[in-house]
């Protein structure tokens, strides 16, 4: 493996084929927290995308001079709703292709999605600060509760987007994932001080 491993790079490359496909695609993870929040070097690339059955002979055609790509696993994600990874051949780095629909915030995500521009006519459509948050608190729950480096990706999207955050959809989309407590505990432990009303 030669040369510096850019995950923004091999994100535009994933997000191109899928934009060529018409598949309604978004951003999430560490690079979606970044924009959010505090930027940090990551190797973590996750897509949430709107695939169905149809799609995947296509996508294998797509992905396979770049990727490796299991044609299997894909159409198990498509058919219960999971997940399956692709590996970027020349950098080995991982991407997480999460099928729309396994979660109850998904179809949202998608919906919300925000454009952001990274010059040069290139962009990136990444999950909105709200939905990262959610993300990061879900998955902070999932992993047990003991995971320092989400905290703090939790804490500095709260810091860096602080009154902009809409709250109204944060406490109903906690509720449903059952986040609710961290949501608050993470609002107040904010500089600003605020939690949910």
């Amino acid at each position: 493996m030669t040369g510096a491993i850019d995950p923004i790079e091999t994100a535009l490359l994933v997000s191109r084929l899928l934009d060529e496909m018409n598949i309604l695609h978004t951003i999430g993870g560490s690079i979606a927290s970044s924009f959010a929040g505090e930027p940090r070097s990551t190797l973590d690339i996750d897509i949430v995308a709107a695939l169905e059955g149809r799609h995947v002979e296509a996508l294998v055609a797509a992905f396979s001079p770049e990727f490796y790509v299991d044609a299997d696993a894909l159409r198990r994600a498509v058919r219960t709703r999971s997940s399956t990874s692709l590996i970027h051949q020349r950098t080995q780095l991982k991407v997480d292709l999460f099928v729309a629909g396994g979660t109850p915030l998904d179809a949202s995500q998608l919906a919300r999605r925000l454009r952001v521009d990274l010059g040069n006519g290139r962009h990136l459509f990444v999950h909105p600060p709200e939905d990262i948050l959610l993300q990061k608190l879900h998955w902070y729950r999932r992993g047990g509760e003991v995971s320092d480096r989400q905290w703090r990706d939790i804490a500095a999207i709260v810091a860096v987007q602080a009154g902009r955050l809409d709250r109204a959809y944060l406490r109903e989309s906690a509720d449903v994932l059952g986040v609710s407590d961290l949501l608050e505990r993470a609002l107040g432990e904010s500089p600003q001080g605020v939690a949910p009303s």
